[in-house]
């Protein structure tokens, strides 16, 4: 056979732009993948960078590569969204990996404002779950067309037609169009590598879901020809570049060491600054680049004062992009200065100046959170989406070597503007477990408001409750949860609206034990006291006056003494008198001491310890508040 004249491929069109020559710009697609927790996102997203050839064949990347944040990896979840790119076929695919967890939604909802596509990752066993819900139907809200791939279907348990029913039901609930409706459907294992649009395909590779996104992805509709324009949609903090801006841009091109300017959502000018850094996504880097054209999904630095939801443009330009509101927030708590006697002994970071302006750095940067003063200059009320984006926020700040004193989580309520009715945070909440512990289930959800909305059979022994609850109904009652079903049950919440109050809900049952005394721990005084009810602490820890050391057994607080010794005599017994043998301590975590804590007490979180204690720690300053309160 004669070979051809001339080459194989035809050689690209080069274009004439700003007087210099240029080749065609790449074909782009932009797209999120979108799931509930452990779905197997992150997952899916180093198999695609790994057969995208974005990794060198020799390299040893870490599993999850995607998570790369310290809590990220500990807590096995996604926290913040991050973008990721890779090259199939010569087109470009800008991939954002979101967070599963309802708690930070804030972070897929400026996320969705970036794509033109969106991949809806369903477990092949679990189905269909809240986050799923809430993410995909802001998805078709923006008119996204999405792809959905079923996940593990290598599980034991996978049920996929079922699953592929449930999807298509949810997809009519949340009113899709007929486009949306007909969507691709892949069969996929993400931990094996492999995608196919049959079951018993060849499951040879991830190729198919390559060839589906680019094929049924649209490319940015994007004005090359006209000025810079660029939404804001994350922000984070660099030591060295300062504060980094990531957005698409959706008209124009831009290069670095040019001048824009930053408008806010209402059109006010906030600041002009010179570009200094012009950053795009290369598999788990951000390299430097010369230029950047509509379409593409670059990071950007140079600004002071420029945030999430603001518009980044050429000088001429007088109009923001429109921003998608994000839901607000519905729980909240206090963060004040830790003013215990033990303060300042592990942290470096005390001061109410310091706590403020880290405070307001994370208000900066997460739209879901916000910040406000209270009457006292040392505290501060930090609203947000849930305990869990609130723990983590704390959890970030111990690390950081910050010191504060944290009040029980309240939900925000809201008042019905025709009818004046107050309104509460209600969510759905949905609950696999055993049918043995279904009965306490039902029983313990029905004491906190909790409405029944569906129970029905869920695979081998199982059952699937569906449950309309309030928010401060939910505070704290996952441990119990998890107790009551011996650790079998999952249970997954979603805020659903806000409705009618649903009157007064039973509190903590237990009182506690308090310290009167400020010293270390004795054993003795803890093996008396163990009758007295459960221990939070292990001798040899330094207490002090109002410091909770353990729940009593009653219902009513107990002042107590840990350190006291056992008196000593010239007259030696048994060894047995003198070893005492203790009963394991309850140890609370973070969020389980932010759950357990009653309103007139507060969590001190240091960056080594976790202690509870009275809001105030003198016992007949207890007594008056308590007197004034019971006197209205």
């Amino acid at each position: 056979m004669p070979i051809p004249a001339g080459p194989i491929f035809p050689e690209p069109t080069l274009t004439l732009i700003e007087g210099a020559l240029r080749p065609p710009r790449m074909q782009i697609r932009n797209i999120a993948i979108i799931a509930h927790v452990d779905h197997g996102k992150t997952t899916l997203v180093d198999a695609l960078l790994a057969q995208s050839g974005t990794f060198r064949a020799n390299q040893q990347v870490a599993e999850r590569a995607m998570d790369s944040n310290v809590l990220e990896r500990e807590r096995g979840i996604t926290i913040l969204a991050k973008c990721t790119s890779l090259v199939w076929n010569n087109v470009r695919i800008n991939i954002v990996d979101t967070p599963g967890h309802a708690d930070f939604g804030g972070e897929v909802e400026r996320i969705l404002s970036m794509v033109d596509g969106v991949v809806v990752l369903v477990d092949s066993a679990e189905g269909v779950l809240p986050q799923t819900k809430f993410v995909t139907g802001k998805a078709l809200r923006l008119g996204l067309n999405p792809i959905v791939v079923i996940n593990k279907i290598d599980r034991s348990d996978s049920r996929p037609d079922e699953v592929l029913n449930e999807i298509f039901d949810l997809f009519v609930a949340l009113e899709a169009n007929e486009t949306q409706l007909d969507f691709p459907v892949l069969y996929a294992s993400g931990r094996s590598g492999w995608a196919d649009e049959e079951r018993d395909g060849p499951q040879k590779d991830l190729g198919p879901l390559f060839d589906l996104v680019v094929r049924h992805v649209p490319e940015p509709t994007v004005e090359l020809d006209q000025p810079f324009k660029m939404l804001v949609t994350t922000l984070e903090s660099d030591a060295f570049l300062g504060r980094v801006l990531t957005g698409r841009i959706l008209s124009g091109s831009i290069t670095p060491n040019v001048t824009v300017k930053t408008l806010t959502r209402d059109g006010k000018e906030v600041e002009q600054a010179r570009i200094t850094k012009l950053l795009a996504f290369r598999g788990l880097e951000r390299i430097a680049q010369d230029r950047a054209d509509a379409g593409d999904i670059v990071a950007i630095t140079g600004f002071k004062s420029a945030s999430v939801a603001d518009t980044l443009c050429d000088p001429k330009v007088t109009e923001p992009i429109a921003a998608e509101p994000i839901d607000p927030p519905t729980l909240a708590m206090t963060f004040s200065v830790n003013n215990s006697p033990l303060a300042g002994r592990e942290g470096s970071k005390v001061t109410s100046r310091m706590i403020r302006a880290r405070l307001a750095q994370e208000a900066e940067g997460n739209v879901a959170i916000q910040v406000s003063e209270t009457d006292s200059a040392d505290s501060f009320e930090v609203a947000g989406r849930g305990e869990l984006q609130l723990g983590v926020l704390i959890e970030t700040m111990r690390r950081e070597g910050f010191e504060v004193a944290i009040s029980r989580p309240r939900v925000l309520y809201s008042t019905d503007p025709k009818t004046g009715q107050r309104l509460e945070p209600i969510e759905e909440v949905i609950i696999d477990v055993d049918e043995e512990h279904s009965g306490t289930v039902v029983e313990k959800m029905a004491e906190r408001k909790g409405e029944m909305q569906n129970m029905a059979p869920f695979g081998a022994g199982r059952q699937r409750l569906v449950f309309h609850a309030p928010s401060r109904g939910l505070i704290g009652y996952h441990g119990e949860f998890l107790t009551d079903t011996r650790g079998t049950g999952v249970m997954n919440r979603l805020f659903l609206e806000y409705g009618p109050y649903r009157g007064e809900i039973t509190g903590r049952r237990s009182g506690v034990l308090v310290s009167t005394a400020m010293g270390t721990a004795v054993p003795f005084a803890l093996w008396n006291l163990e009758d007295r009810g459960d221990m939070f602490i292990d001798p040899g820890v330094d207490v002090y006056q109002g410091m909770i050391i353990g729940e009593h057994s009653r219902s009513n607080d107990l002042d107590v003494n840990p350190l006291k010794a056992k008196q000593l005599s010239n007259i030696r017994t048994t060894s047995k008198d003198e070893a005492v043998r203790l009963t394991t301590p309850r140890k609370l975590s973070l969020e389980a001491a932010i759950a357990y804590i009653d309103r007139d007490e507060l969590v001190e979180v240091t960056p080594k310890s976790v202690r509870l204690r009275k809001r105030l720690l003198l016992p007949h300053e207890r007594k008056r508040a308590s007197k004034i309160m019971a006197e209205g």
